[in-house]
């Protein structure tokens, strides 16, 4: 995004136009698909119901394991969330224009997820209607009110950095209502307020969004920081690590980059938008994901080498149950399947092709939900002080159907979200694609 002298070439600006907008509507096979995930959704909510009327004792959740998969599942949908973070903020601000057609797509799931991630918290509580006492009787001491704070903030500003780069399209669909439902056109008419894409305009767009960009940056950084802190503040085994913050925060780039390439492939192939998202984007993705990858694999060797080396009584039990002990399966499968294989697969150009780069995708994001509760889980297995005439049930944590199906509950309303609204607007952003192309056709001109 310029932000000075925006010009369009009108013939390309409607071409690109027509491709974008034509997926848009509520077409039968997008109701065959909504009605599904809302059957799928009653079934997950009546599950929540029985756990809201008997309590979380429904749950495999005791005393000595009191965070499970709900907590888990939280740290998986904040994570994927920061994908907005990392395209829009850190990316964008470095001048890479490959990035200006999965910019809006990596918004959608950052709003879908973080918005989610505060209900995912809300399933994990035992009485949800005193949540109000969060804000109303919170202690500035509890990282609880930080992480409620941070996510809350974060939600807010992916919410602008989708909508206000929306505005000049809308603006554009606007005027083809003859096109599109009357209620369609009347959201575009609204959401566009007067729109008129002057020069002005424009500047003032560049400038909310620049400020936007720079503080998303700040703000995903606390997010999941303080996110790590949740555990990273207690002494047991397996949380008791001063990485915890910059470890999370890299595996969040490798789950939400996982989770946009996955989304491009699908409007690539649904919307027939392969001219926009070419091979040569899921390419340049594919080494985005392989240096997240990198990162995030020299942070997992110092989670496992340091304890490891040290062999403290505690981290000794904790180690071996995760390398050889009832975790190992999801252990390894997380490591090996979802970040090694991926980590040195990506480095073959074959291999970052959009279908190979799909199937890569679907591998580490399962890895990484996988990972997420294996951090969560097995620590709380192993507390310091002795276990006495308790039964096996409250030592061993195995999540219930109840757990299970409230769990796909929240991802299912995730989805829903994402899918509502790339069917509701643009998935790619219309007017920063016909101004590249401007320019590149300029610079074009310039060289002959």
């Amino acid at each position: 995004m310029s932000g000075h002298n925006i010009k369009f070439n009108k013939e390309k600006l409607d071409k690109i136009a027509t491709d974008v907008l034509k997926p848009l509507g509520f077409n039968g096979a997008f109701k065959v698909w909504m009605s599904f995930l809302t059957v799928a959704l009653l079934a997950c909510l009546y599950a929540y119901s029985i756990q809201y009327r008997e309590g979380l004792i429904v749950t495999g959740m005791r005393d000595m394991v009191s965070w499970g998969m709900y907590i888990a599942n939280f740290v998986f949908f904040v994570a994927t969330a920061l994908v907005g973070m990392l395209i829009s903020g850190v990316i964008g601000l470095l001048g890479y224009k490959w990035i200006k057609p999965i910019t809006r797509i990596a918004e959608i799931i950052a709003v879908a997820f973080a918005a989610v991630a505060g209900l995912v918290i809300v399933s994990d509580m035992g009485r949800p209607e005193r949540l109000l006492h969060v804000f109303m009787y919170g202690r500035v001491q509890s990282p609880i009110l930080w992480d409620v704070t941070v996510v809350t903030t974060y939600l807010v500003i992916s919410t602008l950095l989708y909508l206000l780069p929306l505005i000049p399209d809308l603006a554009i669909a606007r005027g083809r209502g003859h096109e599109m439902p009357k209620w369609q056109a009347k959201i575009y008419e609204l959401l566009s307020f007067n729109w008129t894409h002057h020069p002005k305009q424009y500047q003032l767009l560049f400038k909310s969004t620049r400020l936007l960009f720079i503080l998303v940056i700040p703000t995903a950084f606390a997010i999941h920081t303080v996110t790590s802190w949740l555990l990273a503040v207690n002494s047991r085994s397996g949380w008791d690590s001063t990485i915890f913050g910059p470890y999370f925060l890299t595996g969040a780039f490798v789950t939400g980059m996982a989770a946009v390439v996955i989304a491009v492939f699908f409007f690539r192939n649904s919307y027939k938008l392969r001219e926009y998202l070419d091979d040569s984007l899921f390419d340049k993705m594919g080494k985005l994901l392989e240096f997240v990858c990198v990162v995030y694999f020299y942070f997992n060797l110092n989670e496992f080498v340091v304890p490891a080396y040290k062999m403290k009584e505690f981290d000794a039990v904790h180690i071996h149950e995760l390398f050889v002990g009832k975790h190992a399966i999801m252990f390894w499968f997380s490591q090996i399947c979802g970040l090694i294989i991926p980590m040195i697969i990506l480095l073959w150009k074959p291999f970052r092709k959009p279908v190979p780069l799909f199937i890569i995708s679907l591998f580490v994001i399962v890895g990484a939900w996988l990972k997420r509760y294996i951090i969560v889980i097995p620590t709380m297995e192993h507390p310091f002080l002795p276990i006495q005439n308790l039964p096996n049930e409250w030592i061993v944590y195995s999540p219930t159907v109840i757990e299970t199906m409230v769990t796909i509950g929240s991802i299912i309303m995730g989805v829903m979200i994402i899918s509502v609204l790339a069917k509701l607007f643009p998935v790619i952003p219309i007017w920063e694609m016909a101004e590249e192309e401007d320019q590149n056709e300029d610079k074009t001109t310039k060289i002959i």
